[in-house]
């Protein structure tokens, strides 16, 4: 008896389960998104979520969408060896269209704690723990040539990311999912809790996207790792990399308004744009040359 209804009970929670993620699929599929052009091949999206219609949850989340061609629009990387600056800073510096925070680092002493390649020059090396455990922030690579940029799985190498090829390279992660296949995640709270999350996706005909969720707010909860996955894969993507989140979020757009911030940072406590955390490193946008 007690075996039946657990059963039962186990399938009441699958129904239930795969009746929700359905429900929020639609939901995504029919949102009718705020739509900006930013530059030639270059779009942003935006939408607030703000009937707790989105996993039982507000949820305000922008994206760019990019053609990955290395023509008109062309991917790039802003880093600092020591130094912490905001992405807005690091994208005025640079020129650049867009930008998004990049990877993990030193809240204390600057840089990142894993490895990031600019044109051809190492800034930073991966910093394993006490017992030389790859983290997996350290598992994936967002690399780009040319302008265009792809996402690498590590190969199990110890010194994977110091061989790849391509003059520009920034390791990420967790990876979520490679090549249409979601990774296995972690137990941790950093995976199933909400927080703000940066993550980027690849779809098949190779246009990039460049997200952010704002959390931490009433207004938008954020999401665990498995809400981002599954968005992601509603919006198209194969392959999708988790980026540094939390109070580091942030999409910053050249000459948009609140100084070019799009998403609601987390760093003040407020809901607006001015709660910036300075970063390490960023993801850039820019017009070719």
């Amino acid at each position: 008896m007690f075996k039946r209804l657990s059963f039962l009970t186990l399938l009441c929670i699958w129904a239930f389960s795969g009746n929700a993620q359905n429900t929020d699929s639609i939901t995504l599929v029919k949102t009718k998104w705020q739509k900006t052009r930013i530059a030639k091949q270059v779009r942003l999206f935006q939408y607030h979520f703000n009937q707790k219609n989105l996993f039982n949850a507000n949820e305000n989340i922008s994206f760019l969408e990019i053609k990955n061609t290395g023509r008109k629009a062309v991917f790039a990387l802003g880093a600092e060896e020591r130094e912490l600056i905001t992405t807005s800073n690091f994208g005025l510096r640079d020129t650049a269209v867009a930008a998004v925070n990049g990877n993990f680092f030193d809240v204390k002493n600057g840089g990142s704690v894993d490895f990031v390649k600019v044109n051809g020059k190492i800034i930073n090396t991966v910093r394993l723990d006490k017992n030389g455990i790859r983290a997996r922030h350290q598992q994936a690579a967002v690399v780009i040539e040319n302008g265009k940029l792809a996402v690498k799985k590590w190969d199990g190498a110890t010194d994977w990311e110091t061989k790849l090829p391509e003059q520009n390279v920034l390791l990420n992660g967790p990876l979520l999912t490679f090549n249409g296949i979601n990774e296995m995640l972690d137990t941790t709270s950093f995976t199933y809790l909400r927080h703000p999350r940066t993550c980027l996706g690849v779809k098949p005909n190779g246009r990039v996207i460049l997200l952010t969720v704002d959390g931490r707010n009433e207004n938008s909860a954020g999401m665990s790792l498995q809400e981002l996955t599954k968005l992601m894969k509603w919006l198209g993507c194969t392959n999708v990399l988790n980026f540094d989140g939390g109070g580091s979020t942030t999409l910053w757009v050249s000459g948009f308004p609140d100084g070019g911030v799009v998403n609601y940072p987390t760093d003040n406590k407020k809901w607006d744009h001015a709660g910036q955390r300075k970063v390490a490193n960023v993801v850039l946008i820019k017009r070719k040359k």
